[in-house]
């Protein structure tokens, strides 16, 4: 059994007054998912950093998409986001192109490059999950299959 950080007395107070979950499984679970997002990150494809990947991915959920619509997605300030879309044009991964009814606001899109580049970092993501996946047997696989739901539905609140 992995040994995990204890955690704050409060938390466990907290998380003990709200539901029967024990604390460790969250301090388990944090420290599972922070590795594993540290090692997907890896994947990524050549020079793009977790930020440029992240802005690349909004962009093809929401653009063409104005760069404080961007800002509020990526939960950064308009300086910052001005200088990810900067970094990625000039990489020819996205394109910035003024609005026809507004010509002070300039909406950002996805060029082919950058979808190409989105689908190779997606696909070597895969990759690396699938051939982990691989080495469990059919009831470990099946546990993880059971979970995801479960895993997904963590997530509802932040949507």
């Amino acid at each position: 059994m992995t040994k995990t950080p204890d955690i704050a007395p409060e938390l466990a107070a907290t998380t003990a007054a709200r539901s029967p979950v024990d604390p460790e499984v969250a301090a388990r679970l944090r420290l599972v998912l922070n590795r594993l997002a540290r090692r997907l990150r890896s994947q990524a494809a050549g020079d793009l950093s977790p930020s440029l990947v992240s802005a690349l991915v909004s962009i093809e959920c929401h653009g063409p998409i104005t760069l404080g619509q961007l800002a509020a997605h990526e939960l950064v300030k308009p300086p910052s986001v001005t200088r990810l879309v900067a970094a990625l044009e000039e990489r020819g991964l996205v394109r910035r192109e003024t609005d026809a009814a507004d010509r002070r606001i300039a909406r950002v899109s996805l060029t082919g490059e950058g979808r190409r580049r989105l689908c190779r970092t997606r696909t070597r993501k895969t990759a690396y999950l699938a051939k982990r996946l691989r080495r469990l047997d059919e009831p470990e696989l099946a546990v993880v299959r059971e979970a995801l739901p479960v895993l997904e539905g963590l997530l509802e609140d932040d949507r």
